[in-house]
């Protein structure tokens, strides 16, 4: 796994059974696979396909993605803050690469 270059935004600190929001976009060319480079040859595809959340080790959001996905891909979704601790960010893409992003919240 490599690390993002992404940007994260979960609060820092959130009541329990508070519904929270989770911002993330990363840093990805997104080839479609239906460009050619300069000797008219295509260009590979490679998108990232799959995005997945984890909080304290556990799924709590996923999203599919095609080729229509724009570059550096922004996400927005929300999660009930349960308890203190780690979201897990991972970015997978067709060259069988993953990349993550850590946050900690703090639940009180």
């Amino acid at each position: 796994m490599a690390a993002a270059n992404a940007k994260i935004k979960v609060p820092e600190k959130a009541k329990k059974g508070e519904v929270i929001e989770i911002k993330t976009s990363i840093v990805h060319d997104m080839e479609s696979g239906q460009r050619k480079d300069s000797g008219d040859k295509l260009i590979p595809r490679r998108i990232i396909n799959k995005f997945q959340c984890k909080y304290n080790g556990v799924e709590v959001f996923r999203m599919d993605m095609q080729s229509a996905v724009a570059a550096n891909p922004y996400i927005s979704f929300f999660t009930v803050a349960t308890e203190s601790g780690k979201i897990e960010l991972m970015w997978y893409d067709d060259n069988g690469e993953v990349y993550t992003a850590t946050s900690q919240i703090i639940v009180e």
